[in-house]
């Protein structure tokens, strides 16, 4: 099988907001989407969630209504595994964080599907190689982790076991960067991935400057994103400093701020544990800089969504993504 001759795809655990996102995502590009929850009420869930999601890319132009209308009528949902796994050439996982789950939806595909139908998993941060431990077929067991809405946000990273193909992992590469995704392939396994612990490792430094006191929940988050944030939604670290480097590139930078930056590394987190108490110290500053909001930004959880998905669209024009 090549990735072209991928055209339906299954999507397990369809009602949660990472499965219903990638529902939307491949009924967007064009794919017959078998949707699977194991009840009628997650079912109804997760087709509520992909209309409002395709609605909302119809107000915001960026597909027609014709479009909209045509490409819910390729979603099938289901509760039945069979019925979703036995005619789709890929399959992407969204069941809960836990290995037994995820075991479990292995060892429906190689009951009920094709031996070459790849499976994808969109662990966070879970290991391939435990995933797909007891399959028949692991060399098809791939990690395919989106991030948070995966219908928008590009990023696809692409995790292998110690028996997957090195054919369907470039399949798979393939097939996410045809349908417009940005597929990265971790060249070993790592627990987190590459996002996920650079995320962490992110966290881990605001979440001390916070309980040490030298500065808010608030003020750290605009420290990001009114700050280096602005330069990563356009390109990493390492060609933000070849870019301040001048001339001298990278070493530039590296030369320059070298002898600083370890001192600030001596006096940075290192713990490897949440700090007692800090959630809700943290929770306590969230709701202090929710309530800070312009009205027009949004001040709950939903308001601010809808905020950041209309954020998110325009930022991904402007860099053609969408």
């Amino acid at each position: 099988m090549k990735a072209v001759d991928i055209k339906k795809i299954s999507v397990l655990g369809g009602s949660g907001l990472i499965g219903s996102g990638w529902a939307t995502f491949f009924l967007w590009k064009g794919f017959d989407v078998n949707v699977y929850d194991v009840n009628d009420a997650l079912l109804q869930t997760a087709k509520e969630r992909i209309t409002a999601n395709l609605s909302y890319l119809a107000d915001k132009g960026v597909i027609t209504s014709e479009v909209k209308d045509k490409v819910l009528q390729k979603a099938f949902y289901t509760k039945e595994l069979k019925d979703a796994l036995s005619d789709a050439q890929f399959v992407q996982e969204c069941a809960p964080e836990k290995y037994e789950h995820k075991q479990a939806l292995v060892a429906a595909l190689d009951q009920y599907g094709s031996k070459e139908a790849i499976f994808a998993s969109s662990t966070s941060g879970l290991l391939i190689t435990e995933i797909a431990k007891n399959s028949k077929y692991p060399e098809r067991c791939i990690g395919a982790h989106p991030y948070n809405p995966p219908h928008l946000i590009p990023l696809v990273e692409i995790s292998k076991g110690e028996h997957t193909s090195p054919a369907v992992l470039q399949m798979a590469y393939d097939f996410f960067q045809t349908a417009g995704k940005e597929p990265i392939i971790l060249q070993k396994e790592a627990p987190g991935f590459i996002a996920n612990r650079l995320q962490i490792a992110i966290y881990r430094e605001a979440v001390d400057l916070v309980l040490r006191g030298v500065c808010t929940v608030e003020d750290v988050d605009k420290a990001l994103c009114c700050g280096p944030g602005l330069r990563y939604a356009l390109m990493g670290q390492n060609l933000i400093f070849q870019l301040g480097g001048g001339p001298f590139g990278l070493k530039g930078v590296m030369m320059h701020i070298g002898p600083s930056a370890e001192m600030w590394m001596n006096d940075m987190a290192v713990w490897k544990k949440w700090p007692e108490g800090c959630i809700d110290i943290l929770q306590e500053g969230v709701d202090k800089e929710m309530a800070h909001r312009r009205a027009e930004d949004g001040k709950t959880n939903e308001e601010i969504s809808r905020w950041r998905d209309d954020k998110l669209l325009s930022l991904l024009k402007l860099l053609n993504k969408v």
